[in-house]
């Protein structure tokens, strides 16, 4: 017995001479995309597949996938979890990425230490970090995005306990984050991915109470988009959304809110910002490396390339 194609419909390799990512998600296909790009002489195909929580539909695209495309990103998850200097991965993640023997998978957990970092650091001109009131909905797939906040002098709420775990415990600073992330990740990296981050469907519901005081103390919201469009209150007047992977359905969703500006960590490419997990595999694939670069490789490529946060004024 043959199984069927997890590909979609109609789908093609990249042209000769192309360099070919493609993220390979557990979340919607709501959000798929494949756009083209030049970049440093070289042309690429950079495509996002989603399995709407399918994990054994992930699982085949690796499979069918795996030695025909230049870099793999995994999307809608984390494989691995960087916390200062100790790296946790997820179980049942690690299993879903065996599937592929010959194509590197990038996660995009490498590339956060490093760009996030940076866009932290090219914003401050513009945000002025040094007190305002900033609220990571999830910090822990963030590090160096909290590291980087912590050390501009802003003014820090980390929301892991408040909306990972839905109990109402603030974490306030830094070395807090990697006490509670040192004491519960080599526990929760046993237990399924789905029970912490939504996957599917489940990405399309909102929660609404959990936390909403935390969004209203906040100026800036950061971190991942679908978790903060998650448990958002109604009204984000004024307020600025710094985050990544957003689509135009996105903006059309924070102008309506009352959101002020709309910041992504990388550039649009074709109307949307790709998740950093796509962004790594294409520095990759661009690389012509099998593995993850190291953080020097990445911040040569990021200054090469000009890459920067792009902002998006929605409601001045």
């Amino acid at each position: 017995m043959t199984l069927s194609s997890a590909l979609p419909a109609g789908w093609t390799p990249a042209p000769a001479g192309y360099k070919h990512v493609v993220s390979v998600s557990i979340g919607s296909s709501k959000r798929n995309a494949r756009e083209e790009l030049s970049v440093l002489g070289q042309k690429l195909i950079l495509e996002r597949i989603g399995t709407d929580g399918d994990m054994e539909k992930a699982a085949q695209l690796f499979r069918e996938l795996d030695g025909k495309v230049d870099a793999f990103g995994l999307g809608g998850t984390d494989l691995y979890i960087i916390a200062g200097e100790k790296k946790y991965s997820f179980r049942d993640i690690v299993k879903l990425c065996s599937n592929a023997k010959i194509t590197p998978i990038l996660d995009g957990s490498g590339l956060k230490h490093t760009l996030e970092r940076e866009a932290i650091r090219q914003l401050e001109p513009h945000i002025h970090w040094n007190g305002t009131r900033t609220l990571m909905v999830a910090a822990v797939d963030r590090f160096g995005m909290a590291e980087e906040l912590a050390s501009s002098g802003a003014d820090v709420l980390y929301g892991d306990i408040i909306f990972s775990l839905g109990m109402p415990f603030p974490i306030r600073s830094i070395g807090g984050l990697r006490k509670v992330a040192h004491t519960l990740l080599p526990v929760l990296t046993l237990l399924p991915f789905k029970w912490f981050y939504p996957t599917g469907d489940k990405q399309d519901k909102e929660v609404k109470g959990t936390g909403s005081n935390y969004y209203a103390w906040a100026d800036v919201i950061a971190g991942d988009f679908l978790y903060i469009r998650r448990y958002a209150p109604k009204d984000l007047k004024g307020k600025i959304i710094l985050t990544n992977t957003t689509t135009a359905a996105d903006l059309a969703w924070a102008k309506a809110s009352g959101v002020k500006e709309m910041i992504t960590t990388t550039p649009r490419i074709g109307g949307r910002s790709f998740g950093t997990n796509v962004m790594e595999a294409f520095f990759v694939a661009l690389s012509g490396k099998k593995e993850a670069l190291s953080e020097a490789e990445y911040l040569d490529y990021i200054q090469k390339i000009g890459f920067k946060p792009e902002i998006t004024s929605l409601n001045p």
